[in-house]
């Protein structure tokens, strides 16, 4: 098997990159178990796939050799999925992989069957880096699906009757379960962490 993916870092979404780039549609996604997969028997052992995922969780292989040693690089790894979350809530976006543009919101967030939270933010509300919530302690342990979303016009915003920006909106199985409105910085950790707590419970 040339291609390995490592699902402690992956997020197994629907919108994976990997899907898109496969030049003979060997990467798919199962509708029916909600899950990413390879058909070895299209797969052409090009490569492609490895170099458009932006949290490296696709790895190829040349040689069964190469296979054994990237396996056991998987195995050793020590990562999850929040440990990829460098971001900080209500601060600039630093990694790619974790912000979307909103009109395309809900095909990447909606369709999965994960806890999938998304931070709507503007340009003006974005604070100060320093004093932001890293997000990997607002989720430390859980399997989380977390995005940004930049807010380009405000029917979004109508939609889900978001007043107060940057926000976080909770969805399990494409429902709307809560939402926490305005910024929280470092010194009020606990507090949102609390009001997560009471949301995703």
């Amino acid at each position: 098997m040339p291609v390995l993916i490592n699902w402690k870092i992956c997020d197994n979404s629907v919108d994976c990159n990997g899907i898109g780039t496969c030049p003979v549609g060997a990467f798919q996604w199962n509708t029916e178990k909600k899950t990413l997969f390879i058909d070895i028997k299209k797969c052409t052992n090009c490569g492609a796939c490895k170099t458009c995922c932006p949290v490296g969780a696709i790895r190829f292989a040349k040689t069964e050799e190469e296979v054994k040693k990237i396996q056991k690089e998987i195995d050793n790894d020590p990562r999850t999925v929040s440990d990829l979350f460098v971001d900080r809530f209500g601060a600039t976006p630093t990694h790619p992989a974790f912000l979307i543009p909103q009109n395309n919101f809900k095909t990447k967030m909606l369709d999965s069957t994960k806890l999938c939270v998304a931070e709507f933010f503007k340009d003006n509300t974005i604070k100060c880096l320093i004093k932001s919530i890293p997000i990997k302690e607002l989720f430390p342990n859980s399997d989380v699906k977390y995005r940004k979303v930049k807010i380009e016009n405000d029917s979004i915003l109508k939609e889900y009757e978001i007043t107060t920006l940057p926000a976080l909106l909770f969805f399990r199985d494409g429902k709307l379960i809560g939402k926490i409105e305005e910024y929280y910085e470092v010194g009020q950790t606990e507090v949102l962490k609390n009001k997560i707590s009471e949301i995703i419970s």
